[in-house]
């Protein structure tokens, strides 16, 4: 007896081989040859709706005057961050004295991940506009640096911060409606091309210029805060006084220090995280 015919094997189903689109914002670092300058450049259309998106889950709306600074304020940074060394973690706080508003910036230069928030309730009086740089590598010492501004423009405060805290300047241009470039001069730039430079001038600068790529990097929003992490913060008052935390709640709404986003922190959780992580016995 003949055998049986085998059924038909149905054609492999073809495997997806589209690669996932990076993650973030792409930004460019070139070197200008014979100006001996360098030009850092990105789009940020997508990480400002990544910021809407995170303002929109944690139910926050910015007057729109703070929300143009603070957009300006990221775009100057996430170009400085490029700008930086890895392995360092560093911020930005702005203070605005006549708006009296504050501005808070963090990045993860390794991780490519940036993040921040608007102050804009009880701001302290300082007399004066500033802007206070941090640089932590590892685990050495923060770095600080402080400077003072004029004006109320985020672009004109990093290019004094270049001035003072750097020591070389920098310039920074609208080139798009949603477009940000940064020149920084280095060591012999032709400084008379510098001063000159327009934002005209920086769009045709691929025509006009010979450019080395010097790094690509994409930046996302990101934080990283979560539950264990504002827990951790609020272990030392909750060990000193649960009641001026709690009071008579159950629960209460945290805000992170970092990105204002919101987390409920329940008086259960609390005090299984205290029983997790008992205070050390200090040393005298």
């Amino acid at each position: 007896m003949p055998d049986a015919p085998l059924p038909p094997v149905p054609p492999a189903q073809p495997e997806d081989s589209t690669p996932t689109p990076p993650e973030g914002i792409e930004v460019l670092s070139h070197f200008v040859r014979t100006r001996n300058a360098v030009i850092i450049r990105a789009s940020f259309s997508e990480l400002f709706v990544d910021y809407y998106l995170h303002l929109a889950a944690n139910r926050v709306s910015p007057p729109e005057a703070h929300d143009q600074k603070f957009k300006d304020a990221l775009a100057a940074f996430v170009l400085h961050s490029t700008a930086r060394p890895r392995h360092e973690l560093i911020a930005w706080t702005l203070h605005f004295e006549e708006s009296m508003l504050n501005i808070f910036l963090t990045a993860d230069i390794d991780e490519e991940a940036v993040a921040g928030r608007i102050f804009a309730d009880n701001v302290r009086q300082m007399q004066a506009n500033y802007l206070y740089s941090d640089v932590v590598v590892g685990r050495n010492p923060t770095h600080r640096s402080m400077i003072t501004f004029p004006g109320e423009d985020p672009f004109r405060a990093a290019e004094a911060f270049y001035l003072q805290s750097e020591q070389r300047p920098a310039r920074f241009f609208m080139i798009g409606p949603e477009d940000v470039a940064m020149v920084c001069s280095h060591p012999d730039c032709d400084t008379a091309w510098f001063d000159a430079l327009t934002a005209d001038a920086l769009r045709d600068l691929d025509k006009t210029e010979t450019l080395a790529l010097l790094e690509r990097r994409r930046y996302r929003w990101h934080c990283g805060c979560n539950q264990q992490k504002i827990l951790s913060v609020l272990a030392p008052a909750m060990r000193k006084d649960p009641a001026s935390l709690f009071g008579e709640a159950q629960s209460i709404q945290v805000n992170c220090p970092r990105c204002a986003a919101r987390h409920v922190v329940t008086r259960e959780a609390m005090e299984a995280y205290l029983a997790q992580h008992p205070a050390k016995a200090s040393t005298s």
